[in-house]
């Protein structure tokens, strides 16, 4: 035997073998998706199979709206109520196929929301006590649509940019009322014994003030607090300029503002999915290349002891 050949193998492969380890630590605390079966992975990575469930929400929202009407219902209850349950089913195996491409780690399935939300939506109706409730099932049904949004882009990117810009939209909801509160406490006193249909109490007031943030009826409201007061004209000017414009604009350039970060979100998390999954690539070529070299160590080892005859020789 000649232990140095076994070595040389074993060398070949050491550095993969030990980077290994470190490129899975790497992954796992980037929260990647990975290690997934391939197979299954490019399935449901595939744009074909998200066209087929996008036709498929598309189909369900289809029948949920004929149900809506009495006639359809009545003549056609039964067929529509099946073809709920088989675009149910097709849910199904969907949801189930897709916690399978993760193979032996099927927790990093609920690492995103959309995947969380899919499972709430699909899985919920599974539950006896609620099947029972024949409400919370058509809210289900009726949620399933909204899986549309996670197979289109920009409609991923709207729902990402609300969800970024709700504190800073809390922030301006508070000011907002600030403001209303302030110029409401003002209008009451100017013109509340005189027009207490608009300006009777605070609530009054304030329930004013937010339907003029749309300038609905500005003609009028003036007009007739003209007539109550010298002041009314700076009062509503100085309202409209503050809350209709300063802060309505304030709140579009929030929305913009999260709109980019989350396309930049968007964008890097695709990087980072390809980064992923160059990385997974690369450790299953170390990982065939280890098996090669283990393989010819050992047909070396072999032919060195004879167990092979080559062209009728030892």
């Amino acid at each position: 035997m000649k232990p140095w050949m076994r070595g040389t193998a074993g060398a070949t492969t050491s550095a993969p073998t030990q980077a290994q380890p470190e490129r899975r630590r790497r992954q796992e605390s980037e929260q990647s998706p990975f290690p997934r079966w391939s197979a299954l992975a490019r399935l449901v990575d595939d744009e074909r199979f998200h066209m087929v469930i996008g036709g498929v929400i598309i189909a369900n929202a289809f029948v949920l709206g004929l149900q809506t009407y009495g006639s359809i219902e009545a003549e056609y209850g039964q067929f529509l109520g099946l073809l709920n349950e088989v675009f149910y089913g097709v849910f199904l195996v969907e949801l189930a196929i897709r916690i399978a491409s993760y193979g032996r780690h099927p927790w990093n399935f609920f690492r995103s929301g959309w995947n969380v939300f899919d499972f709430i939506v699909i899985g919920g109706a599974l539950i006896p006590a609620l099947r029972e409730q024949a409400t919370i099932i058509r809210l289900l049904r009726l949620a399933r649509i909204v899986r549309l949004l996670r197979f289109l882009p920009d409609a991923r990117v709207l729902v990402l940019t609300v969800t970024r810009a709700t504190p800073a939209v809390a922030s301006m909801a508070v000011l907002t009322f600030l403001v209303l509160f302030i110029y409401g406490i003002v209008g009451w006193s100017l013109f509340g014994a005189q027009i207490p249909a608009q300006w009777g109490d605070i609530g009054t007031a304030m329930l004013t003030l937010f339907v003029l943030l749309t300038l609905e009826s500005f003609p009028e409201y003036l007009a007739e607090a003209q007539q109550v007061s010298s002041i009314a004209t700076l009062f509503f000017l100085s309202y409209i300029l503050i809350a209709a414009f300063i802060i309505v604009n304030l709140l579009i350039g929030i929305v913009i503002s999260s709109m980019e970060r989350a396309r930049e979100q968007e964008a890097a998390e695709a990087r980072k999915f390809g980064q992923d999954h160059l990385a997974a690539l690369l450790e299953h070529l170390g990982q065939a290349r280890q098996q090669i070299d283990e393989l010819e160590g050992e047909v070396e080892i072999m032919r060195s002891e004879g167990y092979f005859k080559l062209n009728g020789k030892r």
